[in-house]
């Protein structure tokens, strides 16, 4: 259900968001967010492609290398484009394990899934152009072969369950 915290907005775990051109496989950045989730939300319609950059073609050199220097995440394609004065937010858990995804309403009321969305669109009848459908709690897949080395060894975080005595 939707919550409000007092220590501020979350803070998203995403440095930079980037796609890949279907022609040439370079990675391209986005100047924002609101870019990225603009080509995310078409990718199987409309695949990003170099030229829709102003300046930039297949042969230009790729803004990013696709390497292991940093965690890399993967959203799926299409996830709709998040409503206008709402955040999406994912957060890398401690353990790499995988991101957790929020959003972060205009009032800063933080909802953390589907029930919570509906709850909240109902209680706020400003809001009825939006549906919800407009938000994805879905979060990125994390690539297992970019995690630092050292989180690698670690073994799964958990609470060890206790036996039963019977």
């Amino acid at each position: 259900m939707p919550r409000k915290k007092s220590r501020g907005p979350p803070k998203s775990s995403v440095a930079m968001f980037v796609v890949q051109c279907k022609d040439c496989y370079k990675w391209r950045k986005m100047l924002t967010e609101e870019e990225f989730e603009e080509h995310r939300s078409k990718q199987n319609d409309d695949p990003f492609v170099c030229t829709k950059l102003e300046g930039i073609v297949c042969d230009s050199p790729a803004d990013i290398e696709y390497d292991s220097s940093r965690p890399w995440v993967m959203d799926k394609p299409n996830i709709p484009k998040t409503p206008k004065g709402f955040q999406r937010v994912s957060a890398m858990r401690r353990d790499y394990s995988k991101m957790d995804v929020q959003y972060v309403t205009p009032d800063g009321t933080k909802v953390r899934s589907n029930p919570g969305i509906i709850a909240y669109l109902k209680e706020h009848p400003e809001y009825s152009d939006i549906s919800p459908t407009d938000f994805c709690f879905t979060s990125p897949k994390v690539v297992r072969e970019t995690i630092p080395e050292h989180i690698k060894k670690k073994s799964p975080c958990g609470s060890v369950k206790k036996q039963k005595k019977v």
